[in-house]
């Protein structure tokens, strides 16, 4: 930095105590640069759900399936492995082809019983209607089969699209089903939210894809402790869809 020279009479000036720097006039604070301004919602623009347990009522009893599928002494064995569940699809997939076969027609007979029994979840049809009236879309993807998408279609005349069955490979917790979607509906899975009561299929699959996850918990299962060093964990957590409704209006830009 170059030295500054000043004359003798500007020097005497400065040191004279009669002498007083003039104030100078300081910025007024404003609310604005004092306080963080708030972030801002992100965008929504889709919303996607799981059927069984989640837009209807659980009434499959899947821990006696995997029992009929695996045996009692297998089924103890992967349950202790797997603590957020166990992936029946995925397991039975390298088994010999006759093993396979009988495998996929105990599934379909304990999903065929639960057709029967078949009931819409609480606050479903409300929130199907809340979505509606905001110009959002819905979209399916179920572990289930198309004959069961075609049923709950029919008896509650709700429409979900795209609606994506089993038949639709990968499935389920791989991000393509939810990607495809993404995909028809031409959006960022940013800008999507995926629903269900499965930490490990519903939820691995919203995450993995890049969106929202929301996890369906009517009961509490999942404050176990077991289920606290889980990789893939929701943004939110709800103990019934009548709560999706509020977190949707609280946290999310809705405008169409």
């Amino acid at each position: 930095m170059p030295l500054l020279f000043f004359p003798r009479t500007t020097t005497a000036l400065f040191l004279s105590p009669k002498f007083k720097f003039p104030k100078l006039p300081m910025a007024a604070a404003t609310n604005t640069t004092l306080s963080a301004a708030a972030p801002p919602r992100a965008r929504l623009r889709g919303v996607v759900f799981d059927m069984d347990g989640t837009l209807t009522v659980p009434v499959i009893d899947f821990a006696a399936m995997y029992r009929a599928v695996l045996g009692e002494k297998e089924y103890i064995r992967i349950r202790a492995e797997n603590p957020s569940g166990i992936d029946i699809l995925h397991h039975i997939e390298g088994w010999s082809n006759d093993r396979q076969q009988k495998a996929y027609e105990t599934i379909a007979d304990f999903e065929r019983r639960g057709l029967d029994r078949l009931q819409i979840m609480p606050g479903a049809a409300e929130l199907c209607d809340f979505l509606d009236s905001k110009n959002i879309r819905r979209g399916l993807i179920t572990r289930n089969v198309k004959s069961a998408v075609d049923l709950f279609h029919e008896r509650f005349r709700l429409s979900f699209s795209p609606a994506l069955s089993r038949e639709f490979r990968p499935y389920k917790p791989d991000p393509a089903p939810l990607l495809h979607i993404c995909s028809a509906w031409e959006v960022n899975p940013g800008e999507v939210m995926m629903v269900g009561d499965s930490l490990k299929d519903d939820v691995a699959c919203g995450k993995r894809a890049g969106a929202f996850a929301c996890l369906l918990d009517e009961v509490g299962r999942y404050d176990s402790p077991e289920f606290a060093n889980v990789h893939h964990k929701p943004d939110f957590k709800v103990s019934s869809l009548t709560e999706v409704h509020s977190i949707l209006e609280k946290h999310f830009d809705l405008a169409p």
